[in-house]
Parts: C-alpha cells; structure tokens; sequence
C-alpha cells in the first residue's frame, strides 16, 4: 500500500470533530470519470500536482462530503491512498437510509476514484490497493471482512443512501464485494499467529541430587541466582 497523509482540516466535516468508534468499513467510489487524486485531494503536496479549478474537497463546500481516505493516480500514473481524516472521526460519506446512518454507527468510509469503468489495467491496481487499505485498518481497529461493507451494500441494509457504488463497476472486472473480502481475509490471514498443531515438548535438566534437605535448598538458592528463576527442587524416593 502507498498510503499518505493530507487531512481536509478545511473541509466542514473535520471543523466538526466529531469521533467515533469504528466498527466497519464502506467501500465507495467517486462516480465521475476522474482517475486524479488531485480532483478531490489538495492541495498540491508535490505528489499530486496542482488542481487548476481549485474544486478539491480541502475547503467549505456547498454540500456536506468528506470521506476518511481516497485511492487514485498521483501526477505521475502511480496508484496511491490518501487519508484525509483522521480514522476516529465521523465523517460524511453514507448519507442516512431507513434504519440509521452509517456515518454514525462507526463506518470508516474510503473513495476509489473512478475511470471510464473499462480500464482493467487501471482497476486492478485500485482493487488491490483498496484491498490493503483495508486489511491495515482492520488490523488497527480490530475488524474482520465480514465488517466490510460498500454504499450499496449500506443501502440495502437500510444505513446509507441510495447509491450503486461499487456493484456498478466491480462485476465489470469479474469482481465484486464477496470477492473483495474474501482477499481481505486472505491479507489478513498472512500475518496471523498460527496455533501449534502438536503440543510442546519439554525437557528438564537435572543440576543435583543431595541426600539433605537444606543442601538441596542451598544450591536452589544459588541457581536461582544465577539467572535461573524458574528452577525447583523435587522430592523422590
């Protein structure tokens, strides 16, 4: 993953502060035929290049929008992941559907920046930057791919407003949100601490065998010492 950091501190969303606890992830993409990370991410840090309309989304807008990350080009064609809030915060990027919002309920909400929807060169560095996006946070926040949802994943449960994003572009590639977490769970997996599947051995070094009691205290006390605190005496016949 090629993550960066550009907070939207002009952007209303973060003058309004609001945090949160997360407790999922959305998956959205842009829905304009604009690959630029530079459209919506600002200004210009050297790597993005110089937005000539000044419309990123670093600044008060007409309409309340912000998302905590966004996956795109940098001027020179390479894919990169721009966190423009900070993860704890409540951002605007769900709107409400009839069982609640997603902003509020904990979702960390991302953009991918859409193409033409045909460039498959172009997706596939997306999906899999996405894919890291994601297996990071849920490392962070302790999350699993079953807390990975999309816009319209959202609506259909009745959390967010009525958008197609991703389902709209996805299928096109031969992909879609069982497909994406299923690679989550696989990213996440590869670090994952594996369980013994026979039990331990363990081999003991005997130091001494004294025929009196408080000799054999003696030279416990001494091992102990030495370095040796998990040492004991043991009686037998």
């Amino acid at each position: 993953m090629n993550l960066h950091k550009l907070l939207l501190t002009n952007n209303d969303c973060y003058k309004a502060g609001k945090t949160m606890t997360p407790k999922g992830i959305m998956v959205h993409s842009t829905g304009a035929n604009n690959p630029n990370l530079k459209r919506y991410v600002g200004p210009d840090d050297g790597l993005l290049g110089v937005n000539q309309y000044g419309n990123h989304w670093n600044q008060h807008m007409d309409r309340q929008v912000c998302v905590h990350a966004f996956i795109g080009k940098l001027k020179d064609g390479s894919i990169a992941t721009y966190q423009t809030l900070p993860w704890n915060m409540v951002g605007w990027h769900s709107g409400s559907g009839s069982k609640g919002n997603a902003n509020y309920l904990g979702y960390i909400g991302f953009e991918i920046c859409e193409d033409g929807l045909t460039d498959a060169a172009y997706f596939n560095k997306v999906y899999a930057e996405a894919v890291e996006l994601c297996v990071y946070l849920c490392k962070q926040y302790n999350l699993t791919e079953k807390d990975i949802i999309c816009h319209s994943e959202g609506h259909a449960l009745g959390i967010a407003s009525n958008h197609g994003d991703v389902m709209h572009w996805f299928p096109k590639h031969g992909k879609s949100m069982d497909t994406f977490r299923a690679a989550v769970k696989a990213g996440l997996a590869i670090d994952a601490p594996v369980t013994p599947t026979t039990p331990k051995k363990y081999y003991r070094v005997q130091l001494g065998a004294f025929s009196v009691k408080a000799n054999a205290d003696a030279f416990l006390a001494k091992v102990k010492a030495a370095g040796f605190t998990d040492a004991f005496v043991k009686y037998s016949e």
